[in-house]
Parts: structure tokens; C-alpha cells; sequence
């Protein structure tokens, strides 16, 4: 089972940028799925959760009105699309997925997680 994230990469203040994660090895359509991010010395922290079918989202403050969380269970894939991105957002940006359907916040509910894709964003 494997969480693949991508999408990653250098961007200044404002701009924009996709995060993918593909799952392989085993469909996640039953799961919650959910970003979080994480910088060197710090604890992980949630950026934003979807539940098993796409209807209900989750996000954290700081994200919230930026970032936006969908799914396509067809190709079973995740996708955080940042916008207006600030400074603060550089992290390594982690995909996971839950093992309850519902979006969560609760870092200790999510059983799979994928190996991060680095954000920096410049000012």
C-alpha cells in the first residue's frame, strides 16, 4: 500500500500550486483522506480532511478560504489545491488516509500515509 504526494515545489508569496496523492496497492474509497504538514522541529499538523465521498471537508484555521481538499475515487487520488500562498505555508506536506469515512482532524485516526512532498514558498 502506497500514498504517493507530488505537486511540490518553490513559489512565491500569492501563488498557487497543486498537491496530488495517488494511492496504489489498494483503493481508499471507503476512507477519510487528509493533508497535513510539517516543519523541522515542530509537530505535524493538520492542514485539511475529506471524507469517503468528497461531501463533507474539514480545514484548519490557518488554511482555511486558501486551501482547497477534493477527491477523485475513480482514479483514486487526493488533491490540496493552495492558493495565495503565504510564507508560513512552507512545510512538507504529508497525504494520509483515515480509517474512519468521515473528515478528521485526529492525527492518531488516520493508519496510512504517504512520503511527503516539500512547499516552500519565498516572500
Amino acid at each position: 500500500v502506497q500514498l504517493q504526494a507530488s505537486g511540490g515545489g518553490l513559489v512565491q508569496a500569492g501563488d498557487s500550486l497543486r498537491l496530488s496523492c495517488a494511492a496504489s496497492g489498494r483503493r481508499f474509497t471507503g476512507n477519510g483522506m487528509g493533508w497535513f504538514r510539517q516543519t523541522p522541529g515542530k509537530e505535524r499538523e493538520f492542514v485539511a480532511g475529506i471524507s469517503w465521498s468528497g461531501g463533507s471537508t474539514l480545514y484548519a484555521d490557518s488554511v482555511k478560504g486558501r486551501f482547497t481538499i477534493s477527491r477523485d475515487n475513480a482514479k483514486n487520488t487526493v488533491y490540496l489545491q493552495m492558493n495565495s500562498l503565504k510564507p508560513e505555508d512552507t512545510a512538507v506536506y504529508y497525504c494520509a488516509a483515515a480509517r474512519v469515512v468521515t473528515p478528521t482532524a485526529d492525527i492518531d485516526r488516520y493508519t496510512y500515509w504517504g512520503q511527503g512532498t516539500l512547499v516552500t514558498v519565498s516572500s
